[in-house]
């Protein structure tokens, strides 16, 4: 029998609720047993093991080796399969509980040095032990090699439907494993690969040291990164579909779900919101399992999911509280009963059931400011995006400290609540205003516009009709734009899709021919400065709202202020501050990560394949990490601001407005000289950066919803109701 096909293939049984489990043993091992091995090893990051571990572990390697070794004594007890699956999940428990004793979970609960390495110790004996008896048996170690690989499969899996070839960093570091594999000593070579790869990664040494918190911008691969310290995860409508593209199995699931909840099924149409969110929580429920034991370690400082609120509802207060609501019910309910086995042994105050979850309000209007302050009042906390301005950040953390303080006076433990700097959205956005309008300035120089647009079109890749015939072509943004003007063709053409970087030599080539600059070389040094400052945009923006709120001479301010403003006590007034992490995202550069590294108040998201080029980043020659230790309080070159101001939209992400100006004369910070031009209120739905990235959220989530309802009618009429 094929031991990966039937492993591959195994469905978890039901968890009896409550816990049928005697002890700490008892309790991993029939967890395990049942098919959740991943959830078996994580009950045992409990604090009230500290000292007791190898204890614990040698009466489980008790149990799970006595199951090991009756498979060969008593034959014909249990059928092939049923060997396999008891050997596999076996194998798995200790995989598991040695890779996290690898990671940072080790801090996290407070295992000493002693507790960690005995207990790795004795697992190593055990697996040697389970390999060389399977190979008495058969000749090879089939379930061993089995459970090694569909653990390398997982790291595998991300990004690895990704359209441009692209791989993320836990990919790369599977394949590496993959290449370390020893076949006479597959588990323990399998072990030492990752304890390799883990701990010399950049961003393990990074949290270790407590230099920031990092976060994953994307739904696959999370529990390798935990182990590197990663504490939040971000999902999206665009991520959501790529988590399904990525792992199909998850559509099987979908289905699996609809088929014991038949009630979705009817009226399917009336109900396309409610299905794509049953969809998206499907796929986002384990990674809130992946991250809940930091939750519960870190007191709910650390290890939320944010979950993307519908963007078509963005702008409405009563839309988005009702579709938070409805979501943070089911995920309260669904964990009640997760962390009767997490949380076993754990003190009887601790509170089961609450969501590590903080919903994504879109700043894409200043409804975004009562939605923050009323989900923070209840305890639920938020993470604003769509937010690329200081102003627009400034708000949404006031807008947090108002909530978050209602829920503190009733007694609510605040959780970690994020606010999203989008640093490489606003430089895209900045680089195709300042594209645009480099290239209607050169095109006046030309007896005909549109004959030498084409020209240029085409060479940076331009879908171009023709003259006169509108261009439809894809804009970098998640959607395809259709130009039909002058004006729109030159707005199609600077999109990031074609033109990023400035610096691409048929543009250099085009701006001399038009005698903007004396020679192509002349036009290159041009476009390499604006290139430069455009790529430090979105770090500024981060280190000026940082800086207002969480920075040393600034501190001492809030505390103040949230103290005297709401009647707070100096704890609680601490525990709000302490809570609200910037969240710099969407990075283009490894830099975009390095300069915006802080010890306080900071979480720094990552997309996969930027995790790999941050990694790549580390390990050049004269790469020193301590140059940015508290990067974000580095100073930047006066010219890199000077050359910025002069774009409109870089003066409104940058300054401040009036009423936040004089809010912060009030607290004490010193804001001359900040400036009172930044975006307002009543323009946060038109800015650039924000109409381009709602156009794009909106039309990835209508396209996953649109897949998910026709999987929900495939389903329907599988059971007859269609």
């Amino acid at each position: 029998m094929d031991a990966y096909k039937v492993l591959s293939s195994a469905k978890p049984k039901e968890l009896p609720h409550p816990p049928r489990s005697l002890d700490y043993a008892d309790h991993a091992v029939k967890t395990a047993m049942l098919g959740y091995p991943q959830l078996a090893a994580d009950s045992l990051l409990n604090p009230g093991l500290k000292g007791k571990l190898v204890e614990v572990l040698g009466a489980i390697i008790r149990k799970l080796n006595l199951m090991f070794v009756r498979a060969k004594w008593v034959k014909g007890e249990e059928d092939e399969a049923s060997v396999i699956l008891k050997r596999g999940y076996a194998y798995d428990l200790l995989l598991e509980i040695a890779i996290n004793l690898f990671g940072m979970e080790r801090y996290w609960v407070g295992f000493t040095e002693r507790d960690v390495e005995d207990g790795l110790r004795i697992i190593r004996e055990a697996l040697s032990a389970w390999e060389n008896l399977e190979r008495e048996q058969s000749g090879d170690a089939p379930i061993a090699k089995a459970v090694v690989k569909l653990k390398i499969e997982d790291m595998k899996k991300v990004m690895a439907g990704d359209p441009r070839g692209r791989k993320g960093m836990v990919a790369i570091m599977g394949e590496n494993v993959e290449k370390k594999l020893d076949e006479n000593a597959v588990t323990l070579s399998f072990l030492d690969a990752v304890r390799e790869e883990l701990q010399t990664n950049v961003y393990y040494i990074m949290s270790k040291e407590g230099m920031c918190r990092f976060g994953n911008d994307y739904a696959v691969g999370l529990r390798w990164l935990r182990r590197l310290g990663y504490v939040q995860v971000s999902t999206n409508p665009v991520l959501a579909a790529i988590a399904y593209r990525d792992d199909p199995s998850l559509w099987d699931k979908l289905r699996e779900h609809l088929r014991k909840h038949p009630e979705y099924l009817k009226d399917i149409d009336g109900r396309r919101d409610e299905l794509a969110m049953i969809a998206t929580m499907l796929a986002l429920w384990p990674n809130m399992e992946v991250f809940r034991p930091v939750a519960y370690l870190k007191n709910f400082s650390d290890g939320m999911v944010s979950y993307q609120l519908n963007p078509n509802v963005a702008d409405s207060l009563e839309g988005s509280l009702e579709d938070a609501l409805k979501i943070y019910k089911a995920t309260q309910d669904y964990f009640m009963d997760y962390d009767e086995y997490l949380l076993w042994g754990w003190p009887g105050e601790v509170e089961r059931g609450r969501p590590n979850i903080v919903f994504k309000v879109a700043g894409s209007s200043p409804a975004a400011i009562d939605i923050t302050s009323e989900l923070e009042s209840l305890g639920i906390g938020t993470n604003n995006t769509i937010t690329y301005t200081v102003s627009q950040e400034a708000a949404l953390i006031l807008a947090k400290m108002r909530g978050m303080a209602k829920a503190a006076k009733m007694g609510i433990r605040t959780t970690k609540v994020y606010e999203t700097n989008m640093g490489g959205r606003l430089e895209g956005h900045l680089r195709e205003v300042k594209a645009a309008q480099l290239i209607a300035e050169a095109l006046k120089k030309f007896d005909d516009p549109e004959a030498k647009l084409i020209e240029l079109a085409e060479k940076l890749g331009v879908p171009v009709a023709g003259k006169g015939k509108p261009w439809t072509g894809a804009t970098g943004w998640g959607y395809d734009y259709t130009a039909k003007t002058l004006d729109e063709k030159i707005k199609l053409v600077a999109f990031r899709q074609y033109l990023r970087p400035l610096t691409k030599e048929p543009f250099a080539e085009f701006l001399a021919e038009a005698g903007l600059f004396a020679s192509k070389e002349e036009a290159m040094d041009y476009l390499k400065k604006w290139e430069e400052a455009i790529g430090l945009a979105g770090t500024l923006v981060a280190q000026r709202v940082w800086w207002i709120f969480f920075s040393p001479e600034n501190r001492a301010k809030w505390l103040g202020y949230l103290i005297s403003e709401y009647g707070l006590t100096t704890e609680k007034a601490e525990e709000i501050l302490g809570n609200i992490d910037m969240l710099p995202a969407s990075k283009r550069k490894p830099m975009d990560t390095y300069l915006t590294l802080a010890r306080l108040n900071m979480t720094n998201t990552e997309f996969p394949d930027h995790q790999q080029n941050v990694l790549k980043e580390s390990r050049k020659p004269g790469f020193n990490l301590r140059d940015y230790d508290n990067a974000i309080t580095r100073k930047h070159s006066p010219e890199v601001v000077k050359t910025l101001m002069q774009l409109e939209d870089f003066v409104k992400a940058y300054e401040l407005t009036p009423d936040l100006a004089e809010l912060m004369e009030k607290v004490g910070v010193d804001v001359k000289g900040f400036g009172t031009r930044g975006l307002p209120y009543e323009d946060w739905g038109k800015f650039g950066s924000t109409v381009k990235t709602m156009t794009g959220f909106t039309e990835a989530y209508n396209k996953f919803r649109e897949k998910v309802v026709q999987v929900a009618k495939e389903v329907a009429r599988e059971l007859g109701m269609l």
